[in-house]
């Protein structure tokens, strides 16, 4: 198998597939952000893992921040990043943890990864095999360095500046009650003025172990969006957003994430908002 040859979205009776012939490349690295008991319970064999709450900056209010560079720099010299390394990315819940790693491989211009398509759900509901092994990375005496691209992130003061514009949207990944301003989780209740809410968990197919529904596409479209608008996907502090964002690339949207997220626009004295 050619280095670059794995899909951007990744079943794991494919990647089961390639393990068993030992056909995987040696630039592959298996990134599990699931709960840390629940990897140390059975894992993919050589899978690495990663506590997801390092991927956020954790200062209030906007919680879900990027973290700043030095926190990203440990990251990934602790999974030996590379300007080669592939990334295949998994976790227990249907994927907002996996989106939200994604959203930071973008965030730093690696554009090198596949989504397991279901995660630990799909890989352990199915009988694929699992290992109790942990595994850590050998640090390599060179590491690379990395830098920030703003591209795939939107801003509070970007959004405001789009609002009104035609070629503009924004998806809100939270639930209705959230959206509606039912649920109070700021200082103010409701949604950003014009936002389509659909919430992320609404694109997993429970019928096949929560990987991405196959009408995803036409459910979207139904709903108001459009491949050809510059849209940004939010949720509270951009963890179910990441499900979203990951979502929206694949299907090929023209998607962003807004990484304050309601977390910020929220608590803030002069956005607007619309219950």
């Amino acid at each position: 198998m050619e280095q670059n040859a794995l899909p951007l979205l990744l079943d794991p009776n494919d990647l089961n597939a390639i393990m068993a012939t030992d056909a995987l490349p040696e630039n592959v690295c298996i990134v599990d952000l699931s709960n840390e008991d629940n990897y140390l319970a059975g894992h993919i064999p050589g899978a690495i893992y990663l506590p997801y709450q390092i991927l956020v900056a954790a200062r209030p209010p906007a919680q879900g921040m990027l973290p700043p560079l030095e926190q990203l720099e440990k990251i990934f010299e602790y999974l030996n990043l590379t300007p080669n390394t592939h990334f295949i990315v998994c976790d227990d819940e249907g994927g907002g943890w996996a989106g939200r790693f994604i959203w930071t491989l973008d965030m730093i211009g690696h554009a090198q990864y596949s989504y397991l398509d279901g995660g630990m759900i799909a890989w352990k509901n199915e009988g694929l095999p699992t290992t109790t092994e942990v595994v850590k990375r050998e640090k390599l005496s060179t590491t690379t360095e990395i830098s920030l691209n703003e591209a795939p992130r939107a801003s509070l003061t970007d959004i405001l500046t789009k609002l009104n514009q035609e070629t503009f949207q924004v998806w809100d990944a939270r639930s209705p009650q959230e959206f509606r301003g039912e649920r109070l989780v700021a200082a103010k209740g409701g949604h950003i003025p014009g936002a389509i809410n659909c919430e992320w968990t609404s694109l997993m197919d429970r019928e096949r172990n929560l990987r991405i529904r196959e009408d995803a596409a036409s459910q979207l479209l139904q709903l108001g969006f459009s491949q050809t608008k510059d849209i940004v996907t939010h949720c509270q502090t951009h963890h179910r957003s990441g499900f979203t964002y990951l979502v929206g690339k694949i299907l090929g949207f023209n998607i962003r994430a807004y990484d304050g997220s309601w977390s910020e626009w929220g608590n803030h004295p002069d956005t607007p908002v619309e219950i």
